[in-house]
């Protein structure tokens, strides 16, 4: 069933829940789901009563909630119990295995592994009854929300997530299922007969245990989708907010393995090319006859120029991967150029011009898109994680290979030196990049845009409709956002009009979708790109003036910086992330963001070089790890149709990053006026002041983070 469901069109997929929760339900247990038609129809009766002045709407909400506590409650209690029946199960196969192993018989042994396979099966059974009832919770909520206008949803689950008898943390995290699927894979794991030399699968060496039955992969992944577990690679992965648009799969036809990679290496050398000019951009301005603190602006007008460049290369990826590459490989080299020129030139103008084009090369949006949309589900993680490593080592590589190009010399008319070099290097990489793209690169097919039959005025009214009424639904992980378009009722005999699915058509609409939690989200990525901005930009003026460092110190000290990404995260994406929501680790980020901060002001006479050092490594790795998480929220409390289209949630978070680029390269320069001695404190302050303001919205919506 679940094979045909992935090559089903989009309009097979949008099939009304109901209707696929009563198909797909285990007969025996049809009492135990939740009664998801009779709720829609209270909700109706509910949306009429109050209509009608017949009814207070507090009278409306307890009724509903108490319906809905009565409704978790039935599920949950029977949830537990089967838990415990296969509990019971596999203790009293657990007997028999021991009796067993004392005389062992291979028939015997046979029968008692298929006795085991069968209670897993029994197991994925009961996680399936679970996955379609958590569903049918996160949707009746949600649409209790649109048709009663009222965000019900954040009321329910403040109330009952953080009680501490709360039935909703059952249907969601499943506490107890661990250590049944623990049990269940060590029995079998230890009737392997390959294994029989060792006295506990404690004792083998772990690499052992990768040959298991298939039933228990398919239990690790269904527990997996239901509490959202993580690991670094799915962690890494969630950095690159690559929102998907169905769990249809991609055509092996449209995936080149080549293509990818140049996708990749478009983002390392852009972001190479980004931070490549940061240790020389205060010593470049100043030659050219502007303060160091002109920096800002020289590093600030590449992100200008990408504010409006993500937008548009957006929307070319609709039509074309190959011709916005090229283009932008051209823009990249012609800017580079012009970068080196204006040495020779004496001209702040046209470097000006070299780092407005170089941004209007920004490709991101396309490299983001080809992952999306062209990459095979089963690899899309792995490119994911290509796709952050890639920005990490390239924001790492930029200053260290600024600090190894210490050389002056002249070569014909041109001056080769620190300054002059990184534009040079840089040109001549997009140029052999552009070559292999020209030879390399396959053009994937692009499917035609399914347009629905709808009425013209029918569309019209569902998508003012959703744009008033959306508010952020209950635990949507990615991998829901991306069933959201095809499980929303499209009968119009149960909801008496058609739901919407178009993507947002302007930036406009997009943000009338934007709900609460997604402003918050967007404010503390705003937040968190602010102050990387303000300490990588800023750093090679302020390691000058107070501690006197050359240009290749300050190419280390970014270069180790940018190389702790992908430890921290390793350690993030492992271990933390498995221990404790993400809510938490969202919190506690900024919390270390605000202390690195604080730490970096001046507020004595002297200021050291260990102050500056420490606060600058908790600024970013805080800011990095906070990054990881807050894509993953902003992924699930994002509307279903910000996860395509040319106005997507990728390219919103794209703008909220770049414009903090540059309002934070705008802060630097005008702080400069005020002379390099209070250059520090005066660019802090705003910092300090959005992470304080961050931190409070994120305390007023955190229980609609969950």
């Amino acid at each position: 069933m679940e094979v045909v469901e992935e090559f089903q069109s989009p309009f097979a997929r949008m099939v009304n829940f109901g209707k696929k929760l009563t198909a797909n339900r285990v007969q025996e247990w049809e009492k135990y789901y939740i009664n998801y038609k009779l709720m829609k129809k209270k909700v109706k009766q509910h949306v009429q009563e109050t209509e009608q002045g017949g009814k207070e709407r507090q009278c409306v909400l307890k009724e509903f909630a108490r319906m809905l506590d009565d409704q978790i409650e039935k599920t949950v209690l029977f949830f537990l119990e089967q838990q415990g029946i296969i509990a019971h199960k596999i203790q009293e196969l657990g007997e028999e295995r021991t009796v067993l192993l004392k005389s062992p018989v291979i028939s015997k042994i046979s029968e008692l592994r298929e006795a085991y396979i069968a209670v897993g099966h029994d197991l994925l059974k009961l996680l399936k009854f679970v996955d379609m009832n958590a569903t049918g919770i996160r949707k009746i909520l949600k649409k209790f929300d649109k048709r009663f206008g009222y965000k019900f949803t954040d009321y329910y689950i403040s109330t009952r997530s953080n009680h501490p008898y709360s039935q909703l943390q059952q249907v969601f995290k499943h506490v107890g299922i661990a250590a049944v699927v623990g049990a269940l894979s060590r029995n079998l794991a230890e009737l392997q007969e390959r294994q029989g030399s060792y006295p506990s699968i404690y004792d083998q060496p772990s690499t052992t245990l990768e040959v298991q039955d298939p039933v228990i992969y398919l239990i690790h992944a269904s527990v997996d989708k239901l509490t959202r577990s993580t690991n670094f690679l799915q962690f890494l992965g969630k950095h690159a907010l690559i929102l998907e648009e169905g769990e249809d799969q991609v055509d092996k036809e449209k995936y080149y393995f080549v293509s990818l990679m140049l996708n990749l290496v478009n983002t390392f050398l852009y972001m190479v090319n980004t931070y490549i000019i940061v240790p020389t951009a205060d010593d470049y301005s100043t030659i050219l006859g502007a303060a160091a603190t002109v920096c800002g602006i020289i590093i600030g007008s590449m992100a200008v120029a990408q504010v409006f460049s993500s937008v548009y290369f957006s929307a070319w990826s609709n039509k074309s991967y190959f011709k916005p590459l090229v283009f932008s490989s051209i823009v990249l080299f012609l800017g580079n150029t012009l970068y080196a020129l204006a040495y020779d030139l004496n001209s702040l103008t046209v470097l000006l011009i070299g780092r407005l084009l170089c941004g209007m090369g920004s490709a991101r949006a396309v490299n983001r898109r080809y992952i999306s949309d062209c990459v095979p589900r089963e690899i899309r993680m792995k490119a994911s994680a290509g796709f952050v490593s890639a920005s990490a080592l390239g924001m790492a590589c930029g200053p260290a290979l600024a600090g190894l190009l210490q050389t002056r010399f002249k070569l014909y008319m041109l001056t080769i030196n620190q300054d002059t070099l990184p534009g040079w290097v840089m040109a001549f990489a997009w140029l052999a990049y552009l070559i292999w793209l020209w030879i390399s690169f396959k053009e994937p097919v692009h499917d035609a845009e399914v347009k629905h039959v709808f009425p013209d005025d029918t569309r019209r009214a569902d998508n003012e409709a959703l744009e008033s009424g959306l508010v952020q639904p209950l635990l949507l992980s990615s991998e829901k956002m991306q069933n959201d378009e095809g499980d929303e009722e499209c009968n119009g005999s149960d909801e008496g009009q058609e739901e919407s699915h178009e993507p947002a058509t302007s930036i406009a609409s997009a943000y009338r979708l934007l709900t609460p939690s997604v402003k918050v989200q967007l404010l503390i990525y705003f937040m968190l790109k602010y102050a990387m901005e303000i300490l990588l930009a800023e750093s090679s003026v302020i390691t000058s003036f107070y501690f006197g460092w050359s240009t290749s110190s300050v190419a280390i000290f970014l270069a180790v910086l940018g190389l702790t990404v992908l430890p921290v995260n390793a350690v993030v994406g492992t271990y933390v992330s498995n221990l404790f929501e993400d809510r938490q680790i969202l919190l506690g980020s900024e919390i270390l963001v605000l202390l690195g901060i604080l730490l970096s002001f001046k507020l004595t006479s002297t200021y050291t070089m260990p102050q500056y050092v420490s606060s600058a490594l908790i600024t970013f790795v805080a800011a990095e790890v906070l990054e990881g998480v807050n894509l993953a929220l902003l992924a699930q409390v994002m509307s279903s149709r910000l996860t395509r289209g040319t106005y997507n949630g990728g390219l919103l978070s794209t703008e909220a990053g770049t414009l903090a680029r540059v309002v934070a390269d705008g802060t630097i320069t005008l702080a400069g006026y005020l002379g390099e001695s209070w250059l520090l404190n005066v660019t802090l302050l705003p910092s300090l002041i959005i992470c304080l303001a961050s931190i409070a919205a994120t305390l007023l919506t955190y229980n609609s983070m969950f």
